[in-house]
Parts: C-alpha cells; sequence; structure tokens
C-alpha cells in the first residue's frame, strides 16, 4: 500500500495507509500475531491454553491492560533466541504493510534474561539479526530501544545499560522504560538513565501513564533527560509545563488506543474528553503510535485513523508525521532528506483523496 501509484482516488483510510510513517512507540511482545501466540503456547505444552490466549485477543468496550500478556510471554512462551527473532521480523512484515517506512521498538531485556533464561547478547542478536532480514527483505528499517522495567530493581535497570555497552550494536539506540507505573517513579532510575546517556544511548521514558501525576514527566524530562515523552498525558493537568516544553519542541509518543482512557472515560465522551485533544490545544508535538498492535487490535494505519475521531484534520495528520521524523533517533541528514521526501509523497497523494 506505501507504493500505491499517484493516479487513482484514495479513501481516506487508503490515503492514510499509504502515507509515509514512523513508529516511535510499539512494545515488540505486543506485537505477537495470535497464531504465532497459539505456536509458542503449543511449542511449550499450552501451558497457556487456547483459551486464555483467545482471551488476550478479546477487546470490549472496557478493555483490560495488557500487561498480564506480557508478563505470560517472558514467563512461559519465550524459551529460545529464535522466538524473539520470530516474533521481530513478523512485527517489521506487518508495520511494512502499512507504510511504515522507520520504526523504533521496545524490548524489555530484564525478563529475558531473569525469567525466559535467555542470555542477553544471544537476544540481542536474534532480534538484530531480524531486524536486518526485516530490512533486506521489505525496506523497513527497525532500531531497538531496551526498555527498563520499572518494577523490577534500580539495579537491574543500571545491568541492562551494561549490557548494551557491552554488546554494541548499531541497530540499539537508546533506551525507555515501561510497565506499570504506580508507586514506581522515574527518579528510581536515575542512575541508569545517567549511565545510558553517558554511553552516547538516546533516551525516553514512559510517564504520565495510568493516570499517574504530570510531576513524573516532569522528572523524567528534567532529571532523567529524555529526548522525548512516550504517552505523557497528565502533563495537560499542568497547562504552564505544557507550554514550556511545546516552546522547547519535545515530543509526546501518543497511543490513541490507550486503555487507561478507554477504561476511565464514557464511549460518547471518549474523543471529546482524551488528552491528546487537550495536549494539541495546548501546542504540544504528537506522534501518534500503536504501543501493542495486536493485543489492542489497532495497525499504524489504524491508530492514525482514530486521531480523526479526536477532530485532527489532514493539515495536522502532515504534522504528526513530521513530528515523527522531528523525534527519531535518526542522523540529521536522513531527517532532512526524508521530511522532504514523506512531505512530497503525503501532498500527492492527499490530492487524490475522495472524503
Amino acid at each position: 500500500m506505501s507504493d500505491m501509484p499517484l493516479n487513482a482516488a484514495l479513501s481516506i483510510e487508503q490515503f492514510v495507509r499509504a502515507m509515509p510513517k514512523v513508529e516511535l512507540h510499539c512494545h515488540l511482545f505486543g506485537t505477537v500475531r495470535q497464531a504465532t501466540f497459539r505456536m509458542l503456547a503449543a511449542k511449550t505444552g499450552n501451558i497457556v491454553t487456547p483459551e486464555e490466549i483467545d482471551a488476550f485477543y478479546t477487546r470490549g468496550d472496557k478493555p483490560v491492560g495488557v500487561l498480564r500478556v506480557l508478563r505470560a510471554l517472558d514467563a512461559h512462551l519465550i524459551k529460545a533466541p529464535a522466538d524473539l527473532y520470530c516474533l521481530t521480523y513478523e512485527y517489521l512484515e506487518d508495520a511494512h504493510s502499512h507504510g511504515v517506512r522507520y520504526a523504533e521498538f521496545f524490548w524489555n531485556p530484564t525478563g529475558t534474561v531473569r525469567i525466559s533464561g535467555i542470555r542477553y547478547e544471544a537476544a540481542q542478536d536474534a532480534i538484530v539479526a531480524a531486524i536486518r532480514d526485516a530490512q533486506r527483505d521489505f525496506g523497513v528499517i527497525g532500531r531497538l530501544i531496551p526498555s527498563i522495567d520499572r518494577e523490577a530493581s534500580a539495579e537491574e535497570a543500571l545491568q541492562m545499560v551494561e549490557w548494551m555497552k557491552d554488546y554494541r550494536a548499531q541497530e540499539v539506540i537508546g533506551i525507555g522504560i515501561d510497565y506499570r507505573e504506580n508507586e514506581r517513579p522515574p527518579e528510581l532510575f536515575l542512575a541508569a538513565y545517567r549511565a545510558a546517556r553517558e554511553a552516547g544511548f538516546k533516551c525516553t521514558a514512559h510517564a504520565g501513564e495510568f493516570g499517574m501525576p504530570w510531576m513524573n514527566v516532569e522528572t523524567a524530562v528534567e532529571q532523567l533527560q529524555v529526548d522525548r515523552i512516550d504517552h505523557g498525558y497528565t502533563i495537560v493537568d499542568n497547562p504552564e509545563l505544557a507550554r514550556r516544553y511545546a516552546e522547547r519542541g519535545l515530543v509526546f509518543t501518543v497511543v490513541p488506543t490507550n486503555s487507561y482512557y478507554l477504561r476511565t472515560l464514557a464511549p460518547e465522551r471518549w474523543a471529546l474528553d482524551h488528552p491528546i485533544r487537550a495536549m494539541a490545544k495546548l501546542g504540544l508535538k504528537l506522534h501518534p503510535n500503536t504501543d501493542d498492535p495486536t493485543l489492542h487490535h489497532v495497525t499504524p494505519t489504524g491508530a492514525w485513523l482514530m486521531m480523526r475521531e479526536f477532530g485532527f484534520g489532514l493539515d495536522d495528520l502532515r504534522g504528526f508525521m513530521l513530528n515523527g521524523l522531528d523525534a527519531a533517533w535518526i542522523d540529521d541528514s536522513q531527517r532532512g532528506a526524508w521530511r522532504v521526501e514523506f512531505a512530497r509523497r503525503f501532498d500527492a497523494l492527499r490530492a487524490q483523496v475522495v472524503e
């Protein structure tokens, strides 16, 4: 679809699918295809039953969180580097089919090493091999962000950074932090972020998720010194801080399928009251992403289309597209070339849209 010829009328969905995109906020374990989940379960004796897997992929009006699914993968299903290769290759294949040209995605090494029992270097090698094979086969560029499990210890976070330094690969470009933010504020992990920055890695952080306060966003920016913020929704509770970050040009990688707000906002108010709408009004630079695409029942196309439900038009989508390039951890020459190329492609496709 990303190679759609510039000669036919396009629906909005066709246009959004064909427009060039980057993906900056996606968790490897949240991309697993249901058939692949079943295959992994069968290999390990169906400790996770087919009925449980069906429940994992059921998403009702008030969806449950996906963290227990991610934990199940570590605990029961990811047993060999080849499993990580499979997930990575399939994710990049799926992303490419929705116009994603470049993807930075998260992986939690602590669980892989401590729970799955796979050595860091073997796991990273498998993921990097899949990244290289996907680029050869599909042309999509993948980059890996090892992510701190904030429910583990600060010492384990620092160990993760040491692994990254010891087994450095050009496809491994920075660190993140995820899992449940409740009672695990970002300042607990200052040492790991400092070590990562000193080693030349880029930094991002999940903050202001699960309804956690805006102070976590401020801490991530001012103390962890991140290059961008993942989620960050509660920044809207401090408009002055939001405006400062807007002036700074800080990019927030937002997720329109975020389970917390689907559970806490009434369906008829969801698109009106979601913080993403307020973040844009405060001038913040936004970029939409899939987060856990197969578990959220969303594709890159679907995530971008959902931004339309918040009242954003095609001009806004063009801006979001360029925000993604601004926030991507690529060199400035690549960024400049892609800004020209992506904008030209977007504008040519837009001329074909029939609304």
